[in-house]
């Protein structure tokens, strides 16, 4: 490019409604699934989606076990022996790894923290209030409970 182009390209400016946009995430309702955990594939995409959640869900596992708490992490390996999610127990401050083949069970049963909670819908209840004259409300995050 010579400098002249460069200059010329340098100087225009760039009107952010005529900028590709990358479509949203679409978010599942998932409080209170059960998925069915029948295949592999089943096992790691119902997974896949407890790790998303944002709140906790209860595993029951093959050996009558149940686990109720929040998923932080999961890894996954090349069976489903060597995969496993990693949680916070709701009723123990210690971490706790299963492995996905020990797995017989999985229910969402914690409310989704973050369900309703995208962009689009905070800048919706900030048009509004802005729109109905309330005043006293900024930029602070609404209560979790």
């Amino acid at each position: 490019m010579t400098g002249q182009k460069a200059a010329a390209a340098g100087s225009q400016t760039v009107d952010p409604e005529t900028l590709e946009l990358a479509p949203g995430t679409k978010h599942e309702n998932l409080e209170g699934w059960a998925p069915v955990l029948g295949s592999d594939a089943e096992v790691l995409d119902a997974l896949e989606k407890a790790f998303d959640y944002r709140g906790d869900v209860t595993i029951t596992c093959k050996d009558g076990g149940v686990v109720e708490g929040y998923i932080f992490d999961r890894k996954t390996g090349a069976s489903l022996a060597q995969s496993c999610v990693r949680l916070f127990p709701k009723d123990s401050m210690e971490k706790r790894s299963i492995a996905y083949s020990e797995i017989a069970g999985l229910t969402f049963t914690g409310k989704d923290r973050a369900a309703g909670a995208s962009w689009e819908a905070w800048v919706k209840k900030w048009n509004e209030k802005k729109a109905s004259g309330e005043k006293g409300f900024g930029l602070h995050p609404e209560s979790l409970e």
